[in-house]
Parts: structure tokens; sequence; C-alpha cells
């Protein structure tokens, strides 16, 4: 291990906790390297965690407190509470926290996934490497797959940083402005679970880096906004039998292409096949653009509102909107498709709706379908 010191203050792209085993000595030398530094704030609730993974293991045998610590004793074995488990050391916020080693802390995080999630598929959703492309919307579902564990690796992309606008619908606070957007998030999910693997694109997705980044996933999600983008990536999905995700936090609209069953279908189930897009060198023209938008995602089919948007932008508006409601509902409806379709359940390609504003309504209609 290499000891990094970060008191002179921590690199503004760090990402990556360091751990430390400190019944191995070089961890330990580092280790007291580290709490040797005043501002240091340690967390250490690790007898707490010990509890509770035996209380997990053996439900109803511990109601006696003092049965409960005699078993943590015994758990402990010959190493103290102080050498059992890591250390967990956060640069950016200067934090040090001490958890349970791999095994366990995966076993007791998890627990509450049981029996919605089997031990069998907990094992193999960990194998699995998920690509996200956008750190906006896909932040909602990156930290939501991450709190499920629906994977073992996320690589996430996105080149833009943190600005005060996003705020209306990005997990983030004030100190965060000005950071990359998917740098904060792989801290994020670090904070929840650093075991959990995070490879950070700061630079984004483009061409020189596509077919490594697609080439490495089980999943892509297209959460970006450049339409380039957009198709490159399915391109580069196709060739390599990627499955593709895409959802756009307009009337819960989800998007799931199937690349890895059908190689040969055509993008965006055939409805830019009308367009001269398979020419595109570089940006599109605005008026291509706006074509392959309206196309996309069916104008006819978005919400009231979202119309009034595109009828602005350019205008009184730069982008698109987008709410923080809608963004949570696309974080957990692509995790769980993305769960379900990694585990090999029969999840078809096609366009659904999971429209809250006609499914909670005087007359509800159920809008899911392609």
């Amino acid at each position: 291990m290499d000891y990094v010191d970060y008191r002179s203050g921590a690199d503004a792209m760090a990402y990556q906790p360091q751990l430390f085993r400190i019944d191995q000595k070089e961890d330990a030398e580092y280790f007291n390297l580290l709490v040797s530094d005043p501002d240091l704030v340690i967390h250490d609730t690790l007898q707490l965690q010990l509890a509770e993974l035996l209380k997990t293991r053996h439900v109803g045998q511990f109601e006696d407190p003092e049965a409960l610590r005699e078993a943590v004793n015994v758990h402990l074995g010959a190493l103290g509470l102080h050498e059992y488990g890591v250390w967990v050391f956060y640069p950016w916020c200067r934090r040090l926290v001490h958890i349970l080693d791999e095994d366990e802390f995966v076993e007791l995080r998890t627990s509450r996934n049981k029996y919605k999630i089997t031990e069998e598929e907990q094992l193999l959703l960990q194998s699995k490497t998920v690509g996200i492309v956008g750190l906006s919307v896909g932040s909602a579902v990156a930290f939501t797959m991450a709190m499920e564990r629906s994977c073992g690796k996320l690589l996430l992309a996105d080149f833009d940083t943190i600005d005060l606008s996003n705020l209306n619908r990005i997990r983030a606070s004030l100190k965060d402005l000005g950071l990359n957007k998917a740098v904060l998030m792989a801290r994020e999910i670090s904070e929840i679970d650093p075991f959990l693997k995070v490879e950070v694109y700061a630079e984004g997705l483009h061409e020189k880096n596509m077919q490594d980044f697609i080439g490495q996933v089980d999943l892509l999600i297209d959460e970006c906004d450049s339409l380039e983008t957009k198709l490159k990536m399915r391109l580069v999905a196709k060739e390599n039998r990627v499955p593709v995700v895409m959802e756009t936090s307009d009337r819960g609209m989800l998007d799931i292409e199937r690349f890895d069953k059908d190689p040969n279908r055509p993008l965006f189930h055939g409805r830019i096949e009308h367009l001269a897009w398979q020419a595109i060198d570089g940006h599109p023209s605005r008026e291509l653009s706006m074509q392959l938008l309206t196309s996309i995602v069916d104008v006819s089919k978005v919400s009231a509102r979202m119309r009034t948007s595109y009828a602005e932008l350019g205008k009184s508006i730069s982008t698109w909107p987008q709410l923080a409601s809608a963004v949570m509902l696309g974080g957990g409806s692509v995790t769980d498709t993305a769960r379900r379709l990694l585990l090999g359940e029969e999840v078809p390609s096609g366009r659904f709706y999971i429209d809250l504003s006609e499914l909670i309504s005087s007359n509800p209609q159920t809008h899911v379908g392609k």
C-alpha cells in the first residue's frame, strides 16, 4: 500500500478511500502516521456492527445484552476490537471510519435484501459491471444501485461539474459546487460501501475511451444530454452486444434496448431510421438535433408541461427541465429493471411509461407498454 499524506489538502479529484488492516505491520505503520493528524475525525462503531452481525446470523438468540457482549468477544478471538476489521480513510472529508472487513460487511449490509434478492442472486450481481453515462439523472441511478448493491462495479462517466442550478435534482451540497459530478457520486458511494468498485471517467465518454468503457460493462445506462454521444454509444453497444437502458424523467419514460439479445435491432426502436443521422460527423446541426430529439422521445407522447418546455428551448431556458421527484423515480425504475436484466430475467426491449400523473388520478389509466 502507498500511504498518501493528505494533510496539505485533499486532491480535488480524489474519490477512492484508503483501507487499513492494522493487524498487518505495514498498514499499522501508515495508520499510526494518519492518526497523528489532530484534524482527523474518527468514527468507531465496530462493536455495534459486530453485535448486529451476530444478531442477524442468529435471529432471536441474543435477547440478553450480556450474552451478546460475550458472543462478540468470542467472535473477536485473539484480535482486539481495535485491530479487527478495516479502518477506512476518506481524504476529501478527513474522516476515518472503523468497519467490518469485506465479507462480513457485505453480508450485513445486504442482509435486509433477503429474500427480495436471494444470496445466490446477490453473489451473481456482485460479478456484474454497470456503466452509467451522465451523472445528473444518472446520479439517482448510481446511488440506488449502490445502496441495493445491484452490481459489483460501477463505471461513471461525466465531464461536467456541479452548478447551483443542479441542486434542484442532484444529491449534493453547496460545498460540492464546482466538483466533477462523477467524482462526487463516486465519493458518496464509497461512503456507504468502500468495497464496491467504482471507476470514474471524469473527462466523460468520447470517441477515444468509448470502446474501453463499453467493452467492460454488462449493462450500459444512458443518462447523458449529448445526442451525438447517445448515437455513438449505441453503435458501440451493438457491436459489443451490451444492453442499453435509458430513463428520461418525463412521464417515467423508460427505454430498454436488448442489443445483447438482438444486435441487429435498430437504434431507439427504429424511431430515427428516417433521418440522416449516420452521416453525422461531429455535432449535428440544430435542425437535425431537434429532429432527432423529437423523434427519439416522440413529442406527441411527452407531458403537456414538457411540450411547453420544448418551445422555450434556446429562448427562456437553455435545456429541458427535470424535477427531483422524476429523477428519483427514474433511479428506482432503472435499478429495478437493471437488476432483473442482470439476473437473466425476461426483460424485453421496448418503451415503457410509469406516469404517476395518470396512474394516480381521478381517472387512472395504466400506461405501460411500447
